[in-house]
């Protein structure tokens, strides 16, 4: 994080990522300044309602970032930024996309958690889209143009007003994690019951384990013993607001609807009072560990590993095989998990994994059956890629094998048939 005075006093020439959060109520012009080295700028967290023409003068820029601001319209001038690919306004008062907004290079777009109605339809010319986070908003309909987003891999429009499914976007070519829960149009009366209600009272929180965008996992020790539960749990206590997927009672609703699975994470009980929504689950093993690392910057969308990062052809082989039976136990139960990654995954040092994280999922037993084998399908696309990124970190001395030889013809023939 840099400082406005930092800025202002020249301390910053030359730098190609500038981050500003100090209550800001203008932009700061010193920022000009920088138009010949800065790509990367993040103004998240102020509070500002506007960005001035000027900006167009910062030639180099590539990625835009302020959530957590006062925009009511996402700035116009963003597209007349000749090289910009990424744009973030997520969390702001949005209620108007213009379609001069839209730069030609973009193809990461976020506007998650804001008032947006419409989109233009020059949305669909944005061909060079991967990346499109919608979640939150107030959608009715998407633009008949999105059927001309082929790039388009990930997309969010989780928690909008969408009554009906929006059928352009099933023949989109490279569509691999697709998160739609809490429309109108896939809307359910069905409550899951597969697991008992229990009182938050029941235990209580110990350290933190882990938290991502809809909640906050600790560990949990019961008050009282309890003879039908393990002794070991944890507890995911849900933030209840929107997030970047969708609301946490469908993340919750979709969990119990998938049920268990050896490799999936075992769910115990839940807590259904509004303000303290849980999940209690089975605690995982200590010596599991993530089998991977999220998406970056220049990923997109696609995992990434450390550099050093290594698996043998014979884990790979093990980790296809399992994560290809919890897909089709997903798919069994017509749930759409949106977020199958290898970062999503854990792994111990026998290859044996457990997957998890239902944030992004999406439950489709209301839409007709051909809607629910073209959902498999985008599904489907990214089991394909989570087995290329495996083979990515393959030991080069095992990529001769025929296992490893098997693995790529399979993806070959899978893409072919999609």
């Amino acid at each position: 994080m840099h400082t406005l005075s930092q800025l202002n006093a020249g301390e910053l020439t030359g730098v190609s990522r500038l981050s500003l959060s100090e209550g800001l109520r203008e932009f700061p012009m010193a920022i000009l300044s920088l138009a010949d080295s800065l790509e990367v700028l993040d103004l998240s967290n102020n509070q500002l309602s506007s960005l001035p023409n000027e900006i167009a003068q910062l030639h180099k820029l590539k990625i835009v970032f302020a959530s957590n601001n006062l925009f009511t319209e996402l700035p116009a001038v963003l597209g007349k930024c000749k090289n910009l690919e990424m744009i973030g306004f997520k969390s702001n008062q949005i209620c108007d996309v213009p379609a001069q907004a839209l730069p030609e290079k973009l193809r990461w777009l976020i506007l998650t958690d804001n008032k947006i109605g419409n989109l233009p339809e020059r949305l669909g010319d944005c061909i060079r889209l991967q990346k499109l986070a919608l979640a939150g908003n107030v959608l009715t309909h998407l633009p008949d143009s999105f059927d001309q987003l082929v790039n388009l891999e990930l997309l969010r429009i989780s928690a909008n007003q969408l009554t009906t499914f929006p059928v352009q976007l099933l023949s989109l070519p490279k569509l691999a994690w697709f998160a739609f829960a809490g429309n109108p149009f896939c809307k359910t009366d069905i409550a899951i019951k597969s697991v008992p209600s229990i009182a938050s009272s029941s235990y209580r929180l110990g350290n933190i384990l882990g938290q991502g965008a809809s909640g906050i996992i600790y560990q949990a020790h019961w008050n009282t013993v309890k003879n039908d539960f393990p002794a070991d749990i944890a507890v995911k206590v849900f933030k209840g607001e929107v997030t970047s997927d969708g609301y946490p009672q469908d993340e919750l609703q979709a969990c119990l609807k998938v049920g268990n699975h050896p490799n999936l994470v075992q769910s115990l009980a839940q807590v259904e009072a509004p303000d303290k929504l849980s999940l209690i689950m089975e605690l995982i093993p200590a010596h599991y560990t993530n089998l991977g690392l999220p998406p970056t910057l220049q990923s997109c969308t696609r995992d990434t590993f450390p550099n050093d990062y290594r698996l043998n052809i014979l884990q790979i082989d093990k980790m296809v095989k399992q994560m290809q039976a919890v897909f089709e136990h997903l798919h069994d139960n017509l749930v759409c998990h949106g977020d199958l990654y290898a970062h999503n995954t854990l792994v111990d040092q026998q290859a044996n994994i457990i997957f998890g994280d239902f944030g992004a999922a999406s439950m489709y037993q209301m839409l007709s059956e051909s809607h629910q084998q073209k959902i498999r399908e985008i599904e489907h696309r990214a089991l394909i890629h989570f087995v290329d990124d495996l083979l990515s970190v393959c030991r080069e001395e095992d990529r001769g094998t025929v296992q490893y030889q098997r693995l790529k013809r399979k993806i070959i023939a899978i893409e072919l048939s999609l």
